[in-house]
């Protein structure tokens, strides 16, 4: 059933309405299915009345016919799934002995994909799941039977590979690997993914098999470098979308003002609920999505009180059981839900149906991400996206400068396999998998080889370097940890293990006192113990957060790169961090009101990272060269160029810090440092270096528009900072990048 505009339009009014606009219709591109495609996977997709590819789909397939690796990087609901099961159900129909691994960054996209691959009824496709949720008893089976296995690269780290000996057979007529979500993939994480696949690639080349790799994405600026990042082999992209895409309404929706003087607006989640009501109300299937489990649930509960019923309602988000989770889902799918509020996790590539319309409560921190979201709008005809406005400062700057969000290229997605801290674990987990010698810097690579050299833990053999510790190294590895001595954040109430956070963020994130936030939840730090590395949290419902003060050095070890750029010295290179966490500064989160200082002893911590750096010339700091002026200008810049840094790079502005400072100890000049969070740098400030000017463009036109004279927290102040008592002057920040701007 197509919808027309007009079951919409009225709504779209008013001084709420920042914007609104159309994506236009699309039609498709159409390859015929392949001539050599096996006739048992030809009629089970005239079974499902696929008659015809694609043209991407079919360009897919050449690639993987020609025996190339792949990353198929086109929009939602473009068939990315097809593509890569193509050639693996083709190949598993004409050679049933041969193996697939499917991996999934999340449990629910494995028993998604397990339903849709089911729904092909072959008879010798023979697909199952291996992860943690597997009974001991059925993981034999798994290994001896299916030829279609999906998993994660959690489980493939510590369950498989290490373990290797059991997976003999699967290993040595291992035809293919799929790993879907592949922008998930970035940072820390996707830095130990990407040695954990050059780890699986080498013990299929040791039982004798080579396989290929097929990876599918969101549409990201850099799919040709992310892919031969994580694998370690060039990638053949396939990223011109030919599926359909009917026409969609854009609108950006602004709260109204409640005081404009103070500039404070309506809440987000009663507006993104009121829209909700109405769309529901008119019979669209409707998607709502929130950044955190409490929002997801209070829409829901807002939405339900507008409409006086919940049957056609439901949240969705993390924390249900599987059981909740899967029978949600097939509501949505079957139609007998029309409104569900989800936290983010679910923009992921589980299918939940012909949607009509998705409203987004708050940028959710990258374009990429925004556009994965609003591609679930409209697959039964003329669709709806909806952007609805938080109070941070950069949902107001889109509001204002609406072409500024959607005029904007997405973010390049960036990881640093070689990262000392992250690439350590996983040599140390190859040399226990197999011994390591020169052949293996063709797959593993040449800094493998070198670290093993280093590593006391290894012994040269005959045979290579081999594992001369106890236990298995992988399991002392963490694949979203930089380093080895990490804490772990345990939650008192339920034992459960939320995360963990590498020692030298845990001083500053997790100390006594600290408001600790796990997917959008609140939770108090009751106790950090430092002997069992142990942060013991409670649920908390309370009004405020909290913020370190903390001291910091920066020091420059090894400047890499130097250019003169937009008038000024830009350098990228080495630096080592060491900060002291001296207290807190309880903060109110309707105010920003300071509302206690509290002291703390806490140890120093150091480490090595990376960091770009820049010192403005004497003629840019002109009217702000006397104190406090300067301190705060150079402050409130460092910060507000933090704020922006993820557009860039997808990142977490939790990823990122920085330091201001009016004479540098080895500069002898005011300087002003961003550097990557995590120990050795995953290349978020590389990605700096290389975007400078652009990310200080944007920066300058978020201050412009700012409406506070300090700037707000959202704006100008960062998670991360413990310069509590500094100023942060926004107009001499502006002042200066709009100089630097001049001179480009």
């Amino acid at each position: 059933m197509a919808t027309s505009v007009a079951q919409w339009d009225d709504l779209l009014q008013g001084e709420e309405l920042a914007y609104l606009g159309s994506e236009s219709a699309r039609e498709a591109l159409l390859a015929p299915l392949p001539e050599g495609l096996h006739p048992r996977v030809r009629d089970a997709l005239a079974a499902q009345g696929v008659e015809a590819l694609w043209a991407h789909q079919a360009e897919a397939w050449e690639a993987a016919q020609r025996g190339e690796h792949l990353i198929v990087t086109t929009g939602t609901a473009s068939g990315k799934t097809l593509a890569f099961n193509l050639p693996v159900l083709d190949a598993l129909a004409s050679e049933p002995k041969r193996r697939a691994l499917y991996l999934y960054p999340t449990k629910a996209l494995a028993q998604d994909q397990l339903r849709a691959l089911g729904s092909f009824r072959l008879p010798k496709l023979r697909a199952a799941i291996y992860d943690g949720d597997t009974a001991t008893e059925r993981r034999w089976q798994v290994r001896k039977w299916a030829n279609l296995i999906l998993s994660n690269p959690d489980m493939l780290h510590v369950g498989v590979l290490p373990h290797h000996d059991r997976w003999g057979d699967v290993l040595s007529n291992l035809a293919y690997v799929i790993v879907d979500e592949a922008h998930v993939y970035r940072g820390v994480f996707g830095s130990h993914v990407g040695n954990v696949l050059r780890r699986l690639r080498r013990l299929a080349r040791v039982y004798g098999a080579e396989p290929q790799f097929l990876l599918a994405s969101a549409t990201i600026a850099n799919p040709g470098e992310l892919g031969a990042r994580l694998l370690g082999v060039e990638t053949t992209v396939v990223g011109d979308d030919a599926a359909p895409r009917a026409e969609r309404t854009v609108a950006l929706w602004n709260p109204p003002l409640t005081d404009e003087e103070l500039g404070l607006r309506a809440s987000a989640l009663g507006e993104a609920s009121k829209l909700m009501a109405d769309l529901v109300s008119r019979g669209l299937r409707t998607l709502c999505f929130a950044k955190s489990r409490r929002a997801a649930e209070l829409i829901h509960r807002f939405t339900a009180d507008r409409l006086g019923d919940d049957s056609l309602l439901s949240p969705y988000r993390a924390g249900y059981t599987p059981a909740q989770r899967r029978e949600i889902e097939r509501r949505l799918l079957e139609g007998e839900l029309l409104g569900v509020s989800a936290t983010n996790a679910l923009e992921l590539g589980i299918d939940v149906g012909l949607l009509d319309c998705v409203i987004s409560v708050g940028f959710p921190g990258t374009v990429a991400s925004l556009r994965q979201q609003w591609g679930r709008a409209g697959r039964r005809g003329h669709g709806l996206a909806v952007l609805v406005a938080s109070e941070d400062a950069l949902d107001q700057y889109f509001m204002r400068e609406p072409r500024a969000l959607l005029g904007r290229r997405v973010e390049a997605a960036i990881l640093d396999h070689e990262n000392q801290r992250v690439l350590d674990g996983h040599v140390r987990a190859a040399a226990f998998e197999a011994p390591l010698d020169d052949a293996d810097r063709e797959v593993l690579g040449n800094a493998a080889l070198e670290r093993a050299a280093e590593l006391p833990e290894l012994r040269r053999t005959q045979a290579g370097y081999v594992w001369a510790g106890r236990d298995y190294p992988a399991a002392q590895v963490s694949l979203r940890s930089t380093g080895p001595e990490a804490f772990t954040i345990v939650d008192a109430t339920s034992g459960t293990v939320l995360g963990v956070v590498e020692q030298e963020r845990a001083y500053s994130t997790v100390h006594e006192g600290a408001i600790y936030l796990h997917l959008g939840e609140s939770y108090r730090v009751r106790e950090l113990d430092l002997v069992a590395r142990a942060a013991v949290v409670e649920p908390f419902s309370g009004d405020y957060y909290t913020q370190p003060k903390v001291e910091t050095t920066t020091a420059i070890v090894e400047p890499r790169r130097a250019e003169r750029r937009l008038g000024l010295e830009l350098s990228f290179g080495g630096v080592v961090v060491t900060d002291q966490v001296v207290g807190y500064q309880k903060k109110s989160i309707q105010t920003q009101e300071s509302l206690e200082l509290v002291g703390l002893d806490l140890p120093e911590t150091e480490f090595e990272t990376e960091a770009v750096w820049f010192l403005p010339e004497p003629w840019m700091l002109e009217g702000l060269e006397r104190e406090p002026r300067l301190l705060g200008s150079l402050h409130a810049a460092e910060h507000s160029l933090i704020a922006l840094l993820p557009l860039w790079a997808m990142c977490d502005r939790w990823d990122i810090g920085g330091l201001s400072t009016n004479l540098h100890f080895q500069t002898g000049r005011p300087t002003i440092f961003v550097y990557d969070g995590h120990s050795g740098g995953v290349g978020i400030a590389e990605r700096g270096f290389q975007v400078f000017e652009g990310w200080v463009e944007d920066t300058a036109k978020l201050l412009r528009g700012c409406p506070c004279e300090r700037g707000c927290p959202s704006c100008v102040q960062s998670p991360k900072c413990g310069n509590l008592n500094e100023p942060l002057d926004k107009a001499g920040a502006l002042a200066l990048l709009e100089r630097m701007l001049s001179a480009a």
